[in-house]
């Protein structure tokens, strides 16, 4: 089962990209973030055409995420739980049923948290722990479950090519970092880094200064498993020639494979 995540940065703007990319790499499970379109407006014919299942939770302009398979989910959770108050659409779930049992995929899109001295940064960290302790309950019901999105983290200086950049932003903040590693100390593997430890190994591009022709780069887009998923990981890869394409996404596809 090949399980992949992609920031698509507006999937009107991107769906001949985003059919094109799906013929050609053939996933099972698509985890898509910031589609930039409300449930009724997802161009759901031309991804149903290829025979994908869609499963949307948006917004109007900004953010929104999606889940396309191959096969029906059982289940679909709509909004990270803990705060009734938040209208932002960064979060949905879904559980297939396979031969071997249920497995559990999340597409989350993780707030940026810029400008720091706004309350945009206090509402990043607030998510964060949000997601960890739903992501503590789930751990509790010992399945493969797969968290696929963009983080907008910065794990490691490694993980980016100019960390100095990066100090005063959001994403590389101490705060946001140690977010992230307490996710990973509940349990999860970060599937990319569970297979190599090379540098120049990245998910997104900006648009400006030439940063993809310089590959000056950052690794923002993660898949975090649970042990059980974990058990099954065969590869982990990322699809960066797609950033060379016409009318890209400045992220590119991660994908992982599963027994």
């Amino acid at each position: 089962m090949k399980i992949v995540t992609w920031n698509i940065n507006g999937v009107k703007a991107r769906i001949d990209v985003l059919t094109t990319w799906l013929r050609e790499s053939d996933p099972d499970i698509v985890c898509l973030q910031e589609i930039k379109s409300v449930d009724d407006g997802f161009p759901r014919f031309e991804l149903e055409a290829l025979g994908y299942h869609v499963e949307t939770h948006g917004q109007k302009g900004f953010n929104g995420v999606a889940i396309l398979s191959k096969k029906s989910p059982e289940e679909v959770t709509r909004g990270l739980p803990g705060d009734d108050a938040d209208e932002q659409a960064r979060f949905i779930e879904a559980v297939f049923s396979t031969e071997k049992g249920a497995i559990r995929v999340v597409s989350l899109y993780l707030p940026n948290g810029n400008p720091i001295d706004t309350e945009k940064f206090p509402y990043k960290l607030g998510w964060m722990a949000r997601l960890e302790r739903w992501a503590e309950e789930r751990l509790a019901l010992e399945e493969p479950l797969i968290l696929a999105g963009d983080y907008n983290v910065i794990p490691e200086p490694i993980d980016a090519r100019n960390p100095e950049v990066w100090i005063n932003d959001a994403l590389f903040q101490p705060e946001t970092r140690q977010a992230f590693r307490r996710l990973e100390n509940l349990g999860f593997t970060d599937a990319v880094r569970s297979v190599t430890d090379a540098a120049g190994t990245y998910t997104f591009w900006d648009y400006q200064a030439g940063a993809w022709q310089k590959n000056n780069g950052i690794r923002i887009d993660h898949l975090m498993l649970s042990p059980e998923a974990a058990n099954l990981l065969e590869s982990a890869s990322i699809e960066k020639h797609v950033r060379a394409w016409e009318k890209p996404s400045d992220h590119v596809p991660v994908a992982i494979s599963i027994a």
